[in-house]
């Protein structure tokens, strides 16, 4: 059996100091992913064995989630999904983010699955998901989706890696001009918007975020909704399959000003390796009053660089249709 080292912390500070002197240590608070690659024997360049598990759960107030109407939402790392879900605050004045939290996995996992876990987790593909596959993104130096079974893989922005980015909550967040608070290795903190935190293959095949050893994400914070803000999560699965990961998501924010669209966040997951901002689809509805002829035309204008596989060229139609309803619903 294998032997695991475990450290308890009590604050943001002593937990980033124990992973960043433990290139082998790796935080845990709800577990649902980490345990589970663990015992899947999942390694590699990108997938070090981890000997080390700081558990960060009794960090006091990690977990709170508090509202100002000036200042906007803040919430602890450590919030589980169900707590967010079921907050008054968040479904009155950020209904998208309650719907992203409510559509993750399963009640049982909501119970103890965190909004950091959710945004952090690792891709589902199952060619890193097996241990007989060295894909790019262990350290290998292919992509075995390319030329194998690739239904779930990305249509936008593949390049080397074509994994998909499976969180539910990170499009919300994003739409909802998030940032992200990362307690750092050296003591300090920094503050980074949602749109700068995820990292494609591009990048770095073997990392979805910027954080480095050491480095945490605390909290997040959501300012406070304009007046005039509308907003959607939608969410698209296998059929039958409640408690699947997304084929698609797609969370829209509208602002709108005298009967026109004055801004507007559209974000989508499932079809990129990182949560993907359809900026042509926004720049189309600008200015626009959203009618079923515009939302489409926006949608259509998204997905003219998407560059499907061999079996998912249904997750374009898939993703236009999901942009056309998630502006209609934000608007109206």
């Amino acid at each position: 059996m294998r032997t695991v080292k475990y450290t308890k912390t009590t604050s943001w500070k002593q937990a980033s100091a124990a992973l960043a002197k433990d290139p082998k240590a790796l935080a845990i608070a709800g577990g649902s992913d980490l345990l589970g690659m663990i015992k899947e024997g999942l390694e590699g360049k990108g997938l070090p064995r981890y000997e080390n598990l700081i558990d960060i759960r009794t960090i006091a107030g990690s977990d709170a989630i508090t509202f100002k109407a000036s200042d906007g939402l803040t919430i602890g790392a450590l919030a589980t999904l169900s707590s967010l879900e079921n907050s008054d605050d968040v479904k009155k004045n950020y209904p998208a983010l309650a719907r992203a939290a409510g559509a993750a996995a399963s009640p049982n996992i909501r119970n103890s699955g965190t909004l950091g876990g959710n945004i952090n987790q690792r891709p589902r593909c199952w060619y890193y998901r097996n241990t007989e596959f060295d894909c790019y993104k262990k350290g290998g130096e292919f992509c075995f989706a390319v030329t194998g079974s690739n239904a779930y893989h990305a249509i936008l922005n593949g390049e080397l890696c074509y994994i998909v980015h499976p969180s539910d909550t990170a499009p919300a967040l994003i739409a909802l001009g998030a940032s992200a608070v990362i307690s750092m290795a050296d003591g300090g903190e920094k503050t980074v918007p949602f749109d700068s935190y995820f990292t494609g293959p591009r990048v770095d095949v073997l990392r979805e975020n910027i954080l480095k050893q050491g480095d945490l994400l605390k909290e997040v914070r959501i300012p406070a909704p304009k007046a005039g803000t509308g907003m959607s999560f939608l969410k698209a699965q296998r059929r039958g399959e409640t408690y699947d990961f997304a084929l698609a998501n797609i969370a829209t924010v509208i602002v709108k000003k005298d009967g026109k669209v004055d801004d507007s966040r559209i974000v989508l997951s499932g079809v990129a390796p990182t949560p993907y901002r359809a900026t042509v689809a926004e720049e189309a509805i600008k200015g626009q009053a959203i009618t079923a002829q515009v939302a489409q035309a926006a949608a259509d204008k998204a997905l003219l660089q998407a560059r499907p596989m061999t079996d998912n060229a249904y997750k374009v139609g898939l993703a236009k249709s999901l942009i056309v309803r998630s502006i209609l619903e934000a608007w109206a």
